[in-house]
């Protein structure tokens, strides 16, 4: 059956069409610090944890993840980059790591900061519910 405009059930009242149910986010909760994971956590902080893990991750190099998991920051390690660069770069494949996410509505204020050859990334993430997470810094090595 075609797609054209003679072809449209004008019968489907737009109004009455309803959203998408929100699924649940119960994962297993990670100790980034200790390596340890271990109970479960939910809503926000399982959004958070996605947040840290997915920019922790290199993007294409673990099989167990699609394509769109992960990210490309790592590709800027021994890039001889210069700080205007990656001022503009790193918020925009930070964004790109994350917005893909259904739980995620916005990425916002990505504040890097440069200590020796780490970067530190901190930012705030805007869930589709309303709900505002700021994420704790996500360290970078070797940028």
């Amino acid at each position: 059956m075609a797609l054209t405009p003679e072809n449209i059930d004008e019968t489907v009242d737009p109004e009455t069409v309803v959203d998408e149910e929100v699924v649940p986010s119960k994962t297993w909760a990670i100790d980034f610090e200790n390596g340890v994971i271990g109970g479960f956590i939910d809503d926000d902080e399982a959004t958070k944890q996605f947040a840290l893990k997915s920019l922790m991750t290199e993007r294409s190099k673990y099989a167990i993840y699609s394509d769109d998991y992960g990210t490309e920051l790592m590709d800027l390690i021994g890039e001889d980059a210069t700080q205007a660069l990656l001022e503009s770069e790193i918020p925009r494949m930070v964004e790109e790591t994350l917005i893909y996410d259904d739980r995620i509505d916005s990425v916002s204020d990505v504040i890097l900061t440069r200590d020796g050859d780490k970067l530190y990334i901190s930012f705030q993430l805007v869930t589709v519910t309303g709900e505002e997470i700021t994420t704790e810094e996500v360290a970078i090595n070797g940028v």
